[in-house]
């Protein structure tokens, strides 16, 4: 579903040039969980703008569903970040004076693909995330955890192939944090294919790999076992 080669990002400030990411290749496959682990400044962040499409590699390719973005313009980067990706952000960014549900719509306005069915679609993605019961109330009346809920109802709009999550518990308590988590399994076990940074150990533990991003390099892998494994088996190397 996505894989990654040799992926370079330079920022430069006047004279100052700063390496983001050096060389960094890894795949995930069609229904996999994988979380990309590091601490803050390894490079995670800027890593998933470049898969999200929101960013450049200076060097390197990315292939999203076979098909390679890394030199692709911008009209065919919006119309596959459109059609086959979901973003879920630490904050909510939702509209403070638009309930839920018009919350959840907002995609399909910004893509021009508001239909008359985009009420429907809302409704089923946010019954995917279990808020049927709030779809009226504005994010002032939810919790934070309601509030991710919308988030993540939001990404789903345009029945995306893959969703990209940064630091989606960062904002939670450890309740929520972990309800969240369990709807992206869900999403998951549903057939959709998961990309989450954290710097959380826990949080890292919930998926099915780990990558462990540091000073913008891929250093290790680590495979998540099963609840029934009951052990965990770490494979270290470069990816």
């Amino acid at each position: 579903m996505i894989e990654v080669d040799g992926l370079t990002r330079l920022y430069r400030r006047g004279t100052l040039e700063t390496q983001v990411l050096k060389g960094v290749s890894f795949r995930v496959r069609r229904g996999e969980f994988v979380v990309i682990m590091g601490r803050s400044g390894s490079g995670k962040s800027t890593l998933l703008n470049i898969l999200g499409l929101l960013d450049r590699p200076d060097g390197g390719r990315y292939l999203l569903d076979g098909a390679d973005l890394s030199g692709a313009d911008d009209d065919a980067r919006s119309a596959a970040r459109n059609r086959k990706l979901g973003f879920v952000f630490q904050q909510f960014h939702l509209l403070e004076r638009a309930s839920a549900l018009r919350n959840v719509t907002l995609p399909l306005l910004y893509a021009e693909q508001d239909s008359g069915d985009s009420t429907e679609r809302a409704e089923r993605a946010l019954q995917a995330v279990g808020l049927t019961h709030r779809p009226r109330h504005l994010p002032s009346e939810l919790s934070g955890g309601e509030q991710q809920r919308v988030a993540i109802a939001r990404a789903l709009i345009n029945d995306p192939a893959v969703i990209l999550a940064d630091e989606p518990t960062g904002n939670l308590d450890a309740q929520n944090g972990r309800e969240i988590l369990e709807i992206f399994r869900h999403l998951v076990d549903g057939g959709r294919t998961l990309v989450l940074v954290t710097h959380d150990r826990a949080v890292a533990e919930r998926g099915d790999r780990v990558l462990v991003l540091d000073d913008g390099r891929i250093v290790g892998e680590e495979a998540v076992p099963t609840p029934a494994a009951g052990t965990r088996s770490d494979a270290a190397g470069a990816v």
